[in-house]
């Protein structure tokens, strides 16, 4: 199986309680959740951008999969992250840099496309409809930071994406959180919105709902169902890149599978358990873990 991931890659500087801890961020969280969770005999390909000067923090994984359609640039995203307790994280940004370059030609070698807005500035509508145009297969979209606008000092804000119409009508699968789904429309209700998003084309609607678990939205006879699973109960350590780590996984089994309610299941499974890492290292285990609970 081949999955084309394509998104920013990022340096996390993540405060918390006073505290500032560098990470590797952005695509990369997706990513190290492929390469743990997939078989051998699957291909991961990376579609993003990175810097020499910088390239340490991501190297160890990246050089694990398929780099085909990694470009270097002089300088990568950086995001400060502070966190809270019992709220949304505040988000400054720097170094945003133009939208990443799709192999357009070769979209069909792929079984799947997994589309993570990152920075919001991942990929634009013109590329979006090349893409659906140009694939046959399944294509995932994480919303992300594409729901927030950036201020004159970087600050990401929530706000309606606009015309976000345009950009369902080329989606299969549509991954966001509560926040982010209020983006989306100008209705408020969660029903609601799913409805007029599966409206424009979408068939399944991923909403996270953070230590709580998942709801997914389908139309089963023209009537709007929902299914809701519950996360694992964890002391987690460290939450960024959670939802990262959840679509992929998703995506990656619902693909293999073709089982939407049993890919809900493992992927909050396996979002739940990466949150007891603390450190890259530990995502060797990431398998082994996730099994031992699933089973």
């Amino acid at each position: 199986m081949k999955i084309l991931v394509i998104g920013h890659t990022v340096v996390d500087r993540i405060f918390t309680k006073g505290n500032e801890i560098v990470k590797p961020g952005g695509i990369f969280h997706s990513i190290i959740a492929l390469k743990n969770i997939s078989e051998k005999k699957d291909e991961i390909y990376l579609c993003s951008a990175v810097s020499k000067t910088g390239e340490d923090i991501f190297a160890e994984l990246y050089n694990k999969i398929n780099r085909k359609y990694v470009n270097y640039v002089d300088r990568i995203p950086e995001v400060k992250l502070t966190l809270h307790d019992g709220k949304e994280r505040d988000e400054i940004y720097s170094n945003i840099t133009q939208n990443l370059t799709p192999p357009m030609d070769e979209l069909n070698d792929f079984d799947g496309i997994f589309i993570n807005m990152i920075t919001g500035f991942d990929v634009t509508l013109k590329q979006m409809e090349r893409i659906r145009k140009g694939f046959k297969g399944v294509i995932y979209f994480d919303v992300h930071t594409f729901s927030r606008g950036v201020s004159k000092d970087m600050n990401r804000y929530f706000r309606r994406i606009p015309e976000f119409f345009k950009w369902a009508s080329n989606i299969d699968i549509l991954q966001a959180n509560e926040k982010e789904m209020q983006t989306l429309s100008g209705k408020s209700d969660e029903i609601e919105i799913a409805a007029e998003l599966i409206s424009y084309g979408i068939e399944f609607i991923i909403v996270t709902k953070a230590e709580q678990g998942a709801t997914l939205f389908f139309n089963k006879d023209d009537k709007i169902e929902s299914v809701f699973i519950e996360s694992i109960k964890v002391n987690a350590v460290n939450k960024v890149g959670c939802g990262d780590i959840f679509g992929a996984v998703f995506f990656y089994n619902y693909i293999k599978s073709g089982d939407i309610i049993d890919s809900l299941r493992f992927a909050n499974i396996t979002a739940g358990v990466s949150t007891l890492y603390s450190h890259v290292d530990e995502f060797k285990n990431l398998k082994r873990d996730v099994l031992q609970r699933y089973n």
